[in-house]
């Protein structure tokens, strides 16, 4: 009898674990449709919707997937991002307005300045952990946005205004919408194919290894600190080239853009739309703006009305709104 149960048991057994990777493959499946489908919305976006909304939209969600790589994968809380967003925000703003750099290569300036950034401040911050590392890192941030406030170059209070669009590569004229339009989602598309490439290497599953258990990964041979560094200084140039993308489409560099609020609306995206996932962070993004853009002119202030629905998001949707929805379709 012992050995009937015994072998129905490993019977069983067998046919959940031949269940789970065609469960794997179904969700790969539909992760790719989706993908495909967002895309070809995306490019059909600007004849609908108004386009200097989407990119915005489109910015703010590579600022989040950036940032979702920290927290999501690594397991790290950082409060410090917005230092990198809006530092490159500033960087690209005077490169393109004095120096007259081609975009393009404006872009890129910012956000190698922005990842050089996160390696001197991954350097202080990534040896501590928990409530320690966010609060290093919300510290080096308020330092960095009080250097930008003095800074000349930066303009103070009053910030870079006027940022020129220019000709991308000399040829291409940014100034009309379509133009400037599909060079953000190139961009956008590129950054996140970047973090979806890195999550999936060999490298990316390092990560999650340490995020679920860093003592055993430490034991297993790796440098956990040196993954946790590279993983920082790779979030930071992400979220950088998102900052640099925004000051090219709203033509401003501002304070707002490197002030601790922003570092807390970017953990707000992740959380809503669903930390961990790879779609999660543009959703929440896409959400939070469309908000904001939407109660902009009424009455009822805007981060009451976000909050609100952080916090139904949170008693409802505990993992995020893809999280729940990628839940309900394993099961």
């Amino acid at each position: 009898m012992s050995s009937l149960t015994q072998s129905g048991t490993a019977t069983s057994g067998a046919k959940e674990d031949g269940k789970a990777p065609a469960r794997q493959k179904n969700l790969s499946r539909i992760g790719l449709a989706v993908a495909v489908i967002a895309v070809l919305g995306l490019i059909a976006a600007p004849f609908f919707v108004y386009p200097v909304f989407i990119m915005t939209v489109l910015c703010f969600a590579l600022f989040a997937t950036a940032f979702n790589l920290l927290l999501g994968y690594v397991g790290l809380l950082s409060f410090g991002h917005a230092a990198f967003f809006g530092g490159a925000a500033y960087f690209t703003a005077h490169a393109v307005k004095v120096w007259g750099l081609e975009p393009l290569s404006a872009i890129i300036f910012g956000a190698a300045g922005a990842g050089l950034m996160g390696l001197v401040v991954g350097v202080v911050a990534i040896r501590r952990q928990g409530i320690y590392f966010a609060m290093v890192t919300l510290a080096l941030s308020q330092m960095i946005f009080f250097i930008f406030l003095q800074v000349p170059f930066t303009h103070g209070e009053d910030g870079i205004q006027g940022v020129p669009r220019g000709d991308l590569l000399w040829l291409i004229d940014l100034n009309r919408p379509l133009n400037i339009y599909y060079f953000v989602l190139v961009l956008f598309l590129a950054g996140f194919y970047a973090v979806w490439r890195i999550v999936h290497s060999p490298f990316g599953h390092v990560l999650q290894a340490i995020r679920e258990n860093e003592n055993r990964a430490i034991s297993l041979g790796y440098r956990v600190d040196r993954y946790k560094l590279a993983a920082f200084v790779m979030s930071a140039t992400i979220a950088g080239m998102a900052g640099s993308m925004k000051a090219i489409v709203l033509q401003i560099a501002t304070l707002t853009d490197v002030a601790w609020q922003m570092s807390g609306e970017v953990v707000l995206m992740t959380l809503l739309g669903g930390m961990g996932t790879i779609f999660g962070p543009s959703i929440g993004a896409a959400l939070v703006i469309t908000m904001q853009n939407y109660f902009a002119t009424s009455n009822v202030p805007v981060t009451v009305i976000i909050g609100v629905i952080f916090v139904l998001c949170v008693l409802l949707f505990r993992r995020g709104i893809v999280g729940e929805a990628i839940r309900l379709m394993k099961r």
